[in-house]
């Protein structure tokens, strides 16, 4: 047996257990985004799980990709347990009432709360103005001057919790359905490199993660393996990477993503420079994930 299928097994071994201990089948659901990530997490609690009822929730937030939101609506033609949501507000009302996205959750969050509430010691910490509040990366030098009152762009991290994250917490009431299996994977980095299989709010577990010990090696060979289809976005001409909120500021490679979209996903790539406009026009005015004048 190679360490993929070590890691397999380990893998199944876990999420039965987890069955057993907390009935994934009657309390459990999957976060279905119809990314890599997901499809792969799909596919393997099939594994583990044979015939299995758990839902797979997809949030169509309107500012998916087309061709995930064609890929989740084709697999939901062959799988019934398939569900689409949709939040209650669009994305313009969010980020005009909330604010735009900008570099990072904690860089958007810290903002905020300079923006709202200036006694909240995390953006002093992260600002290095109280470094003993704050253990991680501090904000980047360029960006800075964000923590002035001079700077009037309206900055929050809440796009992704009004677009993503409330229509789950929603369904989850709806439905009696509390415990979220995701994708996560320890190795995207960020945030996530503390990720563990199993995440509590006291003794109740609310997030199952089997994937946050795998290595994206291990994905690709599942993949290969299981001969697994994924969206067409990860194929020859798009090649992408990731498939988020298409033209999300948060994401590093946003360059690259735009100049894709230009070549092969026009009407999109036109779509992404309307939503997320006023940030754009600040990474391009300072030189930031953006170049000026590409468009």
């Amino acid at each position: 047996m190679n360490e993929h299928e070590f890691m397999l097994q380990d893998r199944i071994a876990k999420i039965r257990a987890i069955n057993e201990q907390y009935d994934l089948e009657n309390n459990g659901y999957i976060a279905f985004s119809g990314g890599k990530d997901s499809t792969v997490l799909h596919y393997l609690i099939d594994e583990a799980l044979p015939n299995n009822k758990i839902p797979r929730v997809h949030v169509q937030t309107g500012i998916d990709f087309k061709l995930i939101t064609e890929f989740v609506h084709t697999l939901q033609a062959r799988d019934g347990r398939i569900q689409i949501i949709k939040p209650t507000q669009n994305v313009r009302k969010v980020l005009e009432e909330h604010g735009y996205p900008f570099k990072s959750k904690v860089h958007s969050m810290c903002v905020e709360y300079y923006q709202t509430d200036k006694t909240k010691n995390m953006w002093k910490g992260y600002t290095g103005q109280r470094p003993e509040f704050w253990h991680s990366r501090m904000c980047p030098q360029v960006l800075m001057y964000q923590f002035s009152d001079n700077f009037h762009l309206k900055i929050s991290d809440k796009c992704c919790f009004y677009m993503k994250e409330e229509p789950m917490q929603r369904w989850e009431k709806e439905n009696n359905r509390k415990i979220a299996l995701t994708g996560i994977m320890r190795e995207e980095g960020g945030r996530r490199m503390k990720s563990g299989c199993t995440v509590f709010k006291g003794k109740n577990l609310r997030r199952f993660q089997p994937m946050a010990v795998v290595s994206k090696d291990w994905e690709e060979w599942y993949i290969s393996e299981r001969r697994i289809s994924l969206c067409s976005l990860y194929y020859p001409p798009f090649n992408f990477e990731r498939t988020g909120c298409k033209g999300c500021p948060f994401n590093v490679d946003i360059q690259e993503e735009l100049d894709v979209l230009r070549e092969v996903l026009p009407n999109e790539a036109k779509q992404c420079e309307i939503i997320w406009k006023p940030v754009y026009d600040e990474y391009r005015r300072i030189g930031y994930r953006l170049r000026e004048g590409k468009k």
